[in-house]
């Protein structure tokens, strides 16, 4: 599917900003997932993106586009899923607030406790059932739906986490006070003014 001019928009913006904007957005993979709570944003100017080196096979969703889902396997083990942005820029979703299909997520994931279902990027792919078989598509291909925040909530922001390159830059973004984080932060700042604020789009693709 094409991507549509709204998807494109949202996600043609520096990444950084892109990351900070999806705390917040709703996502589900067939009718489950939840309200984004952290992110990490990957440029592939530093050596910690997967597009640092140009294009490979591997990484090949990463130059279709903005709007684009690019999914890899970390370590063997894990699915990671993430959204293109502009120039092989991608952001890494690291946690979800499960709102849809809990009872399915505690299925897949053999536990109850609802904070522990999506608290990391491993842990949402396997709650939400996401596999190799979303890379390349777009936020509005079926299964996939996405709602953009009408008002983005208030962000600590701290450096990125699990990397041994580029790991000092402050790229990882998460909601305030949410208890459905990968991890707590550490010697962080709050992004921006420090105020909730609105984006361009609360519209929503697939």
């Amino acid at each position: 599917m094409t991507v549509s001019p709204e998807l494109h928009a949202f996600f043609s913006r520096e990444v950084t900003r892109v990351a900070r904007d999806l705390l917040g957005a709703e996502l589900l993979v067939d009718g489950v997932g939840g309200i984004i709570t952290e992110t990490e944003a990957y440029h592939p100017d530093e050596p910690a993106s997967h597009a640092y080196r140009g294009p490979t096979p591997r990484n090949a969703s990463m130059f279709l586009g903005p709007g684009h889902v690019y999914v890899y396997r970390s370590y063997g083990i894990h699915w990671c899923f993430n959204l293109v942005c502009a120039g092989g820029a991608a952001v890494l979703v690291r946690a979800l607030e499960p709102t849809h299909g809990i009872a399915q997520m505690t299925v897949r994931r053999g536990l109850s406790d609802p904070r522990q279902l999506c608290s990391g990027p491993g842990k949402l792919c396997a709650a939400m059932g996401i596999t190799k078989a979303q890379d390349g598509l777009t936020l509005g291909d079926p299964p996939l739906s996405f709602r953009a925040a009408e008002v983005v909530p208030e962000a600590t922001i701290g450096p990125r986490i699990g990397i041994s390159k580029a790991a000092e830059l402050p790229w990882r973004f998460g909601i305030a006070g949410s208890a459905y984080l990968s991890r707590s932060f550490r010697n962080t700042n709050t992004a921006g003014d420090g105020m909730s604020r609105r984006v361009p789009t609360g519209a929503s693709f697939g």
